[in-house]
């Protein structure tokens, strides 16, 4: 009861009840949402005994984010409450899906460095809507595909649409900006025609339901399998050290060809059998499907819709074509190649010949580091790298964990050191771990040939690195004969070709030593 005897409330007495200032009290009254039950002689606002009530009910509405014009609605009973705060759900989600755009631009921004310059287009790009992404997609598509008639690669690249989410993360806006600049590079649209041309060629003739095929969603499935089975072996292969031109890759080649051949029933003129027709129509096709923008193309996709990024496929595509090129027809595995291998000898080799290339090393000055060598158009601190892997890698094997870190850095600021603990390492694993008198792989190849084969390498480098630094002497001679005649057996069979470990044998001047004619025999010309 009010101070007069009424039940009527004074504005400053409602202030005080309910804690809401006087101020928002009379803006809400003005905007009637809540009238004054009767007015002092003087004019003063008196409110009735619901006031306090009806406040509450403002203030949860508002405090909801519920404009006055809607609140208006609910006091005069015009919409209802559930009506009302679906209406407002709405509305928010609106402004909160906003509002996550506006974040995940600026969290993008910030990642990327972008100029201001930048900055408008991507808040352009983020704020399309599905449809109009869609729509640079497809015109994307239609365009770099104008006349070629592959109807199943078409529509698999119109299916993959960069569906971003509401909730965008500053990754997939990156991904998005980027795909939207990369559609409208000539390069790209370049590289999937080429894709399309070659699937219109070699595809199935007039599509499956002019061939009579009754499953091309399980043949695309089993090209998947083929596709997973390939990179498994290519990088198994880097990561075991396996030389795409030895012997020993032969097996492997074989094996794939194998998996490919079912997955080309139906396609023109397919391939019956392993054979120089079945290899080289395999290399056409990694071939052509090596177009980096392309990949970069679906690992944008993959990115902006959240779905996991296809797996890269650039080491084992690069080891497969390789060995493809090495390998262009079928043979037996020559396990002669295995046979002969004395470990006492290979430990004494490898120790004799790690003696002088780590005296050539540690001669190397750092300005020497960029230097030519004979080698593959290596620097010299390419081939110390390379030198420090190989020992890294077989001690790796003789382990049993082979490494796959063939492309990082294992030379670091000082290449003795490194040079000196990598033949540490491995010494002590080859003792270690019984590796000279065990085999490894699925082809049973001996530790002690393994080993002989970072010999083989070490004392060839130690040659590069030599005439490289014009050192007046070459390593180990007195091991230099077993070691070239180790090299003539495990690569005797080993085909020169592109991409090859070896070029082509060279001649060696008469009276050459055996480190020079080991040199030769590797392909290093020595005149």
């Amino acid at each position: 009861m009010n101070e007069d005897g009424t039940d009527l409330l004074t504005i400053g007495a409602l202030a005080r009840l309910t804690g809401i200032p006087v101020k928002t009290i009379r803006h809400w009254s003005d905007q009637d949402l809540l009238p004054p039950a009767a007015r002092t002689p003087a004019g003063y606002r008196l409110y009735g005994p619901d006031a306090p009530a009806r406040l509450e009910i403002v203030r949860s509405l508002r405090d909801l984010g519920i404009g006055l014009a809607a609140i208006r609605s609910v006091l005069h009973r015009e919409r209802t409450v559930a009506e009302t705060a679906a209406q407002w759900a709405d509305a928010l989600d609106a402004q909160i899906r906003t509002l996550q755009l506006q974040r995940a631009v600026l969290r993008a921004v910030a990642a990327r460095g972008s100029a201001a310059e930048e900055l408008p287009n991507m808040t352009e790009l983020a704020r399309l809507s599905a449809r109009e992404r869609r729509r640079i997609i497809t015109d994307f598509v239609e365009d770099a595909l104008d006349g070629v008639h592959a109807p199943a690669y078409r529509s698999g690249l119109l299916a993959a649409v960069p569906d971003l989410p509401d909730d965008p993360t500053p990754e997939q806006i990156g991904a998005w900006t980027e795909l939207a600049a990369l559609v409208r590079e000539p390069e790209l649209r370049a590289a999937l025609r080429r894709l399309a041309e070659y699937s219109a060629r070699t595809g199935p003739a007039g599509e499956a339901h002019t061939t009579g095929e009754t499953d091309p969603a399980g043949r695309e499935q089993d090209a998947v399998r083929v596709a997973e089975l390939m990179r498994l072996r290519g990088e198994e292969a880097v990561a075991a050290g396996l030389a795409p031109d030895s012997p020993a890759a032969e097996p492997v080649v074989a094996e794939l060809v194998a998996a490919w051949l079912p997955t080309q029933a139906g396609t023109a003129d397919p391939p019956a059998e392993d054979g120089p027709q079945a290899r080289g129509r395999l290399l056409e096709q990694l071939e052509t499907a090596a177009e980096p923008a392309v990949e970069r193309y679906w690992q944008l996709l993959c990115t902006v819709t959240g779905r996991p990024a296809p797996p890269r496929w650039d080491t084992a595509g690069t080891w497969t074509a390789a060995a493809l090129r090495a390998h262009p027809r079928p043979y037996e595995l020559d396990r002669s190649a295995f046979d002969g291998t004395d470990p006492d000898r290979v430990m004494h080799a490898y120790v004799r010949v790690t003696r002088d290339v780590g005296a050539l090393v540690a001669a190397v000055r750092p300005e020497d580091l960029e230097l030519p060598t004979p080698c593959a158009g290596w620097s010299v601190r390419q081939l110390l790298d390379h030198m420090v892997w190989e020992n890294l890698m077989a001690a790796s094997i003789a382990e049993d964990a082979p490494r796959g870190d063939h492309a990082a850095d294992h030379l670091g600021d000082d290449h003795r050191a490194a040079f000196e603990d990598s033949v540490r390492a491995a010494l002590a694993a080859f003792t270690g771990s019984g590796m000279l008198h065990r085999t490894y792989g699925p082809y049973e190849a001996p530790g002690a040939m393994i080993v002989q084969q970072v010999v083989v390498e070490l004392l060839a480098h130690g040659w590069d690195l030599a005439r490289a630094t014009g050192a007046p002497t070459l390593p180990a001679p007195e091991v230099a004969e077993e070691t070239l005649a180790a090299a003539r057996r495990i690569y005797g069979a080993a085909p020169r070709t592109e991409g090859s470990s070896f070029a082509p044998e060279r001649p060696a001047p008469p009276g050459a030593g055996a480190v020079d004619r080991l040199a030769a025999y590797l392909g290093r010309d020595l005149v």
